[in-house]
């Protein structure tokens, strides 16, 4: 496979290229010290959830109610910036701008040459990562969120931090946890994990789109500390995923994951 330009062979190329991607996403995990790398895993989960839910439960008790009384009303027009701002966490948005370039890359590999083929594959490998980072942790939000039922601040027309409905499934009931929480959290995450000089730039990233879901009173403080935890957990996981197999990360002899 020259890849120098289109030819007959390239929708062959393409197709073998998604179906090779789609086995190593599923085979068998071969990494070396991996079972020291999910010891590791397991400690991590442990303790970031007792953590985070004992921060959740202490902000519920102590600062939601506080917090939102703060903020300016709902639909304050001076807070525009914020509302474009805050969109940049938004899940759709991410997940589509990161499946576009994962499409982009697939398509393009192609018609490179065997030299430039190496780095662009690699580089897929990684969205691969950030893509499904930020895909599990929404899931399991949208069901988290479906479970609890919390209301949204301010309804029912007061400041009360324990509004739960559970399994209504309705937007005014979806407040816990945070899904732009979960979002920019997962994704800066898995961003400093595979290109860690990147680690301030994301930390800057999320810390904005969380405080914008509170000004606009989107969420109690709660909510965007559980959506944070959990996007963090959900990248953790798929992060060893991809190290069990090789892929973009690797495994070193006391269980650390580094990006490859």
């Amino acid at each position: 496979m020259s890849g120098a330009g289109p030819s007959q062979s390239y929708f062959p190329q393409l197709a073998a290229l998604a179906r090779q991607s789609a086995i190593q996403l599923v085979r068998a995990p071969s990494a070396p010290h991996r079972a020291e790398a999910a010891r590791r895993l397991r400690h991590q989960l442990f303790w970031l959830t007792g953590i985070g839910v004992a921060l959740v439960v202490a902000l519920m008790l102590t600062f939601d109610a506080i917090e939102i009384s703060m903020m300016p009303p709902r639909g304050t027009p001076s807070l525009w910036p914020v509302r474009i701002l805050t969109d940049f966490g938004k899940d759709e948005y991410v997940l589509s701008a990161l499946a576009a370039i994962l499409i982009a890359v697939g398509l393009t590999v192609p018609l490179l040459t065997r030299s430039s083929r190496a780095w662009m594959l690699r580089f897929g490998r990684h969205v691969q990562y950030l893509l499904f980072a930020v895909l599990l942790s929404v899931i399991i939000s949208e069901g988290v969120k479906w479970v609890v039922g919390r209301g949204r601040p301010f309804v029912g027309g007061k400041a009360d931090a324990f509004n739960f409905v559970p399994f209504n499934g309705t937007e005014a009931y979806s407040s816990l946890p945070s899904s732009h929480a979960v979002t920019a959290c997962a994704l800066a995450f898995a961003v400093a994990a595979v290109w860690p000089k990147t680690r301030m730039v994301m930390a800057v990233y999320a810390l904005l789109i969380v405080a914008s879901r509170l000004v606009l009173l989107a969420h109690h403080p709660s909510d965007v500390v559980a959506g944070a935890v959990l996007g963090v957990l959900g990248a953790l996981v798929v992060r060893f995923w991809f190290a069990a197999r090789r892929l973009g990360f690797g495994i070193r002899n006391h269980g650390e994951i580094v990006s490859q």
